[in-house]
């Protein structure tokens, strides 16, 4: 029995986990789910974005299921993701017929290191006027996903690992990541291995992004490359990612709170619905995974979506179409 922290959290989150959660319950899987609560709601509510009560049951949670947060995020998955010792974020990206997207047929994963870099949050006010920021970057952490994106690449059928870095410049942080990069690609002679600049490979996936298949990067770039891969498929809303680590898992759509569309009930379920077949996988129930990616496939392609993709349904409506579409 595997036991799934649940957490909602704010603005369309809670819409989307709804979606998600009617499907995963339309099967027989061998999960505990323990609701809880974190974001901008828990900080009115209890003083704290993350209260103690949640963050201690959801240690005992081999994983959490996370809708979106809002102005707490950093206190919030940033946190987890410290707590639960994530340091592997998995962000897909590819496209879907009868979605608008920049190129046809992209496919392809961002592997994005999660403990180190600048998103350590180590700044400081050195005098007045005058900030610095400390980017940490470490060959244990570096070798860690950088196997972990070959081991990926290798598990799924995928043929090359690209890193991504800025060497030329910051060549002690990035320069030892290349290193690692390459020190790890010797050990595995039948995945191809390159690597570019970060700039370059940010127009590289603007206007060709077929020639990526596994992209593994630095935490902050990683950041940034996933929203551009998402932007070049057609959104955030078809964007799901996973966090993993040695002991435990988080799994949450890439997109926020979007308090803009929140309550509406039209909010795109599709990232949610993806992240959740993240988790299914990774807890071994890949043939439930592979018919609810079917079905939604099906629905988006008939065009039985929500506004964002030029369909007309509402958040729960396409998704009793998707829970339709499941095989039985």
């Amino acid at each position: 029995m595997k036991k799934v922290a649940v957490i909602p959290g704010d603005g369309i989150g809670k819409e989307v986990m709804e979606a998600a959660m009617l499907i995963l319950e339309n099967f027989n899987l061998s999960f505990k789910y323990v609701w809880l609560e974190a974001g901008d709601e828990a900080e009115k509510k209890y003083g704290r974005a993350l209260p103690d009560e949640t963050l201690e049951e959801v240690r005992k949670c081999d994983a959490v299921l996370f809708g979106a947060a809002g102005e707490t995020a950093a206190d919030v998955i940033v946190r987890l993701r410290q707590e639960l010792k994530t340091f592997a974020n998995i962000r897909p990206a590819r496209t879907f017929k009868g979605v608008p997207a920049l190129h046809e047929n992209v496919n392809m994963v961002i592997v994005r290191e999660n403990t180190e870099c600048l998103y350590r949050g180590l700044e400081f006010e050195v005098a007045d006027g005058i900030t610095e920021a400390v980017r940490v970057i470490t060959r244990e952490a570096s070798e860690r996903i950088v196997r972990y994106a070959f081991e990926l690449a290798r598990r799924e059928g995928r043929k090359r690992v690209t890193a991504l870095h800025k060497a030329n410049v910051m060549r002690k942080t990035c320069g030892l990541f290349r290193q690692v990069f390459y020190q790890v690609a010797g050990e595995y002679e039948d995945i191809k291995a390159n690597d570019y600049y970060i700039d370059a490979a940010c127009m590289y996936m603007a206007m060709r992004p077929q020639m990526f298949d596994v992209v593994v990067t630095t935490n902050m770039f990683g950041d940034i490359i996933s929203d551009l891969a998402a932007g070049v498929v057609g959104g955030l809303g078809l964007a799901p990612s996973a966090n993993i680590g040695e002991k435990h898992a988080i799994f949450e759509p890439v997109h926020g709170a979007a308090f803009d569309i929140a309550g509406k009930g039209i909010a795109n379920p599709t990232a949610m619905i993806l992240t959740a077949c993240m988790m299914l996988r990774h807890f071994g129930y890949p043939e439930y995974a592979d018919r609810i990616e079917g079905a939604v496939e099906k629905a988006i392609s008939e065009g039985k979506t929500t506004p964002d993709l030029g369909g007309e349904l509402k958040t729960m409506e396409m998704a009793n179409v998707v829970l339709s579409y499941v095989e039985p």
